[in-house]
């Protein structure tokens, strides 16, 4: 049997950063994902633009995702937005997220990993945790079957708090998630040559025939022009599902694709629309929310909003709170200015575990404070923040939560992150 010292179990942007910063620091680490692709949201869900990295005019994350998405840049001969560091338009938070290629950064980061000494374990999900001795044993499933490997330290980037409910850990599931988006591009077609006013009536005539749904071409349950502007993109809403688990998932797929099929006859009926042409710009669902841990320390609302620091805090996080609603549409509140919100260790280590982190959306926060943290920049944060207490607990023979907070800031900053 195989055996690690840390086994990260997800590649999205929490796990590629958590499994890096684990190798680089002296862990044996090995990678669990699920596709063939690191990435998850950027690479294989259509939504190619990070953020937010930066607020009132100031850097606040860096580390290991920043390093991947500076090169990524570098390569395609791309730049940063031209509002990154303004502090005049912070408030206007999407101006600020980063453009990059997806398959450029996958295989950077694919470099990245094998340079840092990690096992990359792709097209393989975890079946089963048990715990003895102060060792996790997990039973893999890859291509060929069932096999067991053992590590020191979990680290639950999945996004959906699987690797936690396998392990019998406490999480939240709220009874009502957001929406889903299944991410397309279309195109051929002359957007100025469009009858919007007579496109939305023939929208509405069509939702109240039961052709369309009010949440198909946008996410306030009606006609939108943006829709067209973005050529597709992250634009449409998939309800009433939480995709936490494979049952799940499977619901949520199978509605995205006929929302985007009835999306596509019903343009193809429009004048001007004819010919357009719809292709996919992702390899499954974008999902917003599923399941939070129950974590030694909750984000709530009000510590986000307040820009409250903990005696742990180990990144910033920055975003408004941004609660996709199936009925509202969205529910926004953006952060005062100067206010740059933190996230403690304790929200990463789910309560009464041992030898256990979690990382990126699924970290322990109450529904709108989760609607904030869920976004990329942070997920890498706090992945890599997961990944240096996880090597620090191996080397020094420690749970996570003792690690020494000086060591932990030491090992963070010197891989490039930014420590409150």
């Amino acid at each position: 049997m195989e055996k690690f010292d840390v086994l990260v179990i997800g590649g999205g942007p929490a796990g590629l950063c958590a499994a890096i910063q684990s190798a680089r620091a002296g862990a044996k680490t090995a990678l669990v994902e699920k596709n063939g692709i690191c990435g998850g949201t950027m690479t294989f869900c259509g939504i190619n633009y990070p953020g937010i990295f930066d607020a009132w005019g100031r850097q606040i994350i860096a580390g290991i995702g920043w390093e991947l998405i500076e090169k990524t840049l570098k390569e395609t001969g791309s730049s940063l937005p031209k509002d990154f560091l303004n502090p005049d338009s912070t408030t206007q938070h999407w101006l600020h997220q980063i453009r990059v290629d997806p398959l450029v950064f996958a295989s950077l980061t694919d470099e990245a990993l094998l340079e840092s000494g990690a096992t990359i374990l792709y097209h393989t999900m975890l079946a089963t945790l048990t715990r003895s001795e102060n060792v996790w044993t997990a039973g893999l499933c890859g291509k060929d079957g069932l096999y067991p490997v053992e590590s020191r330290i979990i680290i639950d980037c999945t996004g959906d708090a699987n690797a936690v409910k396998i392990a019998g850990l406490e999480y939240l599931q709220p009874e009502t998630t957001q929406p889903g988006t299944l991410s397309i591009y279309f195109h051929n077609f002359d957007y100025d040559k469009l009858d919007f006013e007579q496109m939305e009536k023939n929208f509405e005539n069509a939702v109240a025939a039961g052709e369309l749904t009010p949440e198909d071409m946008g996410w306030a349950r009606k006609f939108n022009r943006g829709f067209f502007l973005g050529f597709g993109g992250n634009s449409n809403h998939i309800v009433g599902i939480n995709a936490a688990d494979s049952a799940g998932k499977t619901r949520m797929e199978i509605e995205g694709r006929r929302s985007i099929r009835r999306i596509y006859n019903f343009l193809r009926k429009q004048p001007g629309l004819e010919h357009v042409e719809f292709h996919i710009k992702s390899g499954e669902c974008g999902v917003r929310e599923t399941r939070m841990i129950v974590g030694e320390k909750t984000i709530t609302v009000e510590d986000y909003l307040a820009g409250r620091r903990y005696d742990d805090s180990v990144c910033y996080a920055f975003y408004p709170v941004d609660l996709h609603d199936a009925k509202h549409g969205l529910v926004n509140e953006s952060l005062k200015p100067g206010v740059v919100p933190t996230v403690p260790l304790g929200a990463l280590i789910p309560k009464n575990s041992k030898g256990f982190l979690a990382a990126g959306r699924i970290l322990s926060s109450d529904r709108l404070a989760n609607s904030a943290l869920r976004i990329q920049a942070t997920c890498m944060a706090t992945g890599q923040a997961a990944g240096a207490a996880a090597a620090l607990a191996v080397r020094d023979h420690l749970e996570p939560r003792d690690v020494p907070f000086p060591e932990l800031r030491t090992l963070l900053e010197a891989n490039g992150a930014i420590v409150p």
